[in-house]
């Protein structure tokens, strides 16, 4: 919860400092845009470490392998980074480039749990045959 709190009130810091500073100099609205970005990201990532050790605790405990729980990582992952690099190409004014950074994201997710479907592929027809 106070994570939760100090993210708010850096966020709101920021969108409050880039409303200013958008007016006269777009450029540095955009950075500071990156640097709260940025800020933010680092101040959840021990959150992020916490789930991933939880999903590796609960994997050992079902009995699968990591291989399996990779892919759902990396596509958790990757839907991330291309939200907020489409968001950021948005506040640029870079409407064209954030749908193509979407498209990307969405290629990378499938082919990154290519594996997993394989495996649930595998796993049907050994029950199935």
């Amino acid at each position: 919860m106070e994570a939760m709190v100090r993210v708010a009130a850096v966020a709101v810091a920021a969108v409050v400092l880039g409303a200013v500073l958008r007016r006269e100099t777009p450029e540095l609205a955009l950075l500071l845009a990156l640097a709260a970005g940025l800020w933010i990201l680092v101040a959840v990532a021990d959150g992020l470490g916490a789930v991933l050790a939880l999903m590796r605790q609960l994997a050992g405990q079902a009995g699968l392998s990591e291989a399996l729980l990779e892919p759902v990582v990396k596509t958790v992952a990757l839907s991330i980074l291309t939200r907020v690099t489409a968001e950021i190409c948005r506040a640029a004014g870079e409407g064209g480039t954030a749908a193509f950074v979407e498209t990307a994201g969405a290629v990378l997710a499938l082919v990154a749990v290519l594996p997993l479907v394989r495996a649930v592929a595998q796993l049907m027809g050994e029950l199935l045959g």
